[in-house]
């Protein structure tokens, strides 16, 4: 009993302290995407706005996911201070209070995993088909000529990706776009935001045709279809711990 007096409460306040972290680091991610208009907004946002789902464009969505990490995190920030004075303070009505909405919090939690889950195959196929229909807008290996193969560019150097699906060679899913098709790719089978080490500054100079014209190496392999998998493995993930840290607190809670 006195091992638990003693330790209980410098257990909420590691988890209070985990928690404050956690909710900055939802925070910062949220202003620096939003802050940052000349790198995400003003070039990938106009190529996301051309993606709608439920009558909402991906580039809205998008920004309405940061400003939702801003409120969340200040949230889950206002919860570990408000556990912290609990802890600190011994006083019961606080730590009521915080585990009334630390519960609340995890069925939020749980119901948001729950419809990923649900919806996320169903998205990931929408996405990928959609993306590649608009991939055959693509029109000019360049970042001055066309607003859509810009915003193109932009994304594939952002996410050292290429193409929706991953490229394995000069048969890929730019043989349909525009800039194929119209002749203005010439040797080339993949454009340069595609080879590794490519930079917005290096663009118009960068050379390497291993990589645009053979497609055989010093290209990037992972496709942009990846993406959402990848999100989906991270939420089960964390929604594991997540379940966790809530069980292993309410049982603390109920010792101390």
């Amino acid at each position: 009993m006195c091992f638990t007096e003693k330790w209980g409460p410098i257990f909420l306040k590691v988890i209070n302290v985990i928690f404050l972290i956690f909710g900055l680091a939802l925070i910062v991610p949220g202003v620096m995407i939003l802050a940052n208009n000349d790198v995400v907004n003003s070039k990938v946002l106009p190529l996301m706005k051309q993606l709608t789902f439920g009558g909402i464009n991906m580039g809205d969505m998008i920004i309405g996911l940061c400003v939702s990490l801003i409120v969340v995190g200040t949230l889950v920030i206002l919860v570990s201070l408000l556990g912290l004075i609990g802890a600190c303070s011994g006083n019961p009505a606080y730590l009521d209070i915080y585990g009334g909405i630390v519960l609340i919090l995890f069925l939020i939690k749980a119901f948001a995993v729950f419809m990923w889950i649900e919806n996320n195959s169903k998205l990931e196929t929408w996405m990928k088909t959609n993306l590649v229909s608009l991939l055959n807008n693509y029109g000019s290996d360049d970042l001055t000529t066309s607003e859509t193969s810009t915003s193109w560019n932009y994304l594939f150097m952002l996410m050292s990706c290429c193409g929706v699906n991953a490229v394995t060679g000069t048969t890929n899913d730019f043989d349909s776009s525009a800039w194929i098709t119209s002749s203005s790719a010439g040797s080339k089978h993949i454009p340069t935001s595609c080879c590794t080490g490519v930079t917005s500054e290096t663009y118009s100079t960068f050379t390497n045709t291993a990589c645009t014209d053979s497609v055989t190496s010093g290209y990037n392999t992972k496709a942009l279809a990846v993406v959402a998998a990848v999100s989906k493995k991270h939420n089960d993930r964390y929604s594991e711990t997540s379940t966790s840290e809530v069980e292993d607190i309410s049982k603390k809670k109920q010792k101390v």
